[in-house]
């Protein structure tokens, strides 16, 4: 019998969470689901939610170990963790990250056949809003 699964939230460890939730949040439109509501106090922990996506945001350091920049090469190593996301109009999304005052390389057409536009979170972690050209129209 195989395990009954009924989703998946992965878990980024984050320098700042502050940071982390208005990227999320603002500019992708990830909601706050726990804590139910953030007044810009000290967080350890959050879960986020877009269209039946979940993710969930930890902070690296506790408060009073945290120093006062984020280490670049932890940062760096980000790089390798990939989120990819099922985005119908990739075009739209890039615009609307572009409105919003993100900096990221139009959106391609890879040999494999998906239309793709590559992001960094705050964090670096890499992001792919991605969909199949033949659905996408490109």
């Amino acid at each position: 019998m195989a395990i009954e699964i009924t989703g998946m939230a992965p878990l980024l460890q984050v320098y700042d969470i502050g940071v982390s939730l208005q990227f999320y949040c603002d500019i992708l439109g990830f909601r706050l689901v726990e804590p139910a509501e953030w007044s810009g106090e000290y967080l350890d922990w959050a879960l986020l939610e877009w269209q039946g996506v979940q993710l969930m945001l930890n902070t690296i350091y506790e408060r009073e170990l945290r120093p006062p920049q984020p280490d670049e090469t932890r940062s760096r190593l980000h790089d390798d963790v990939c989120l990819f996301f099922g985005c119908p109009d990739v075009d739209g999304a890039y615009r609307h990250l572009r409105q919003q005052g993100v900096t990221l390389d139009p959106p391609h057409n890879a040999a494999y056949g998906m239309r793709q536009m590559y992001l960094h979170d705050p964090d670096g972690y890499n992001l792919c809003f991605q969909w199949p050209v033949a659905e996408s129209g490109d």
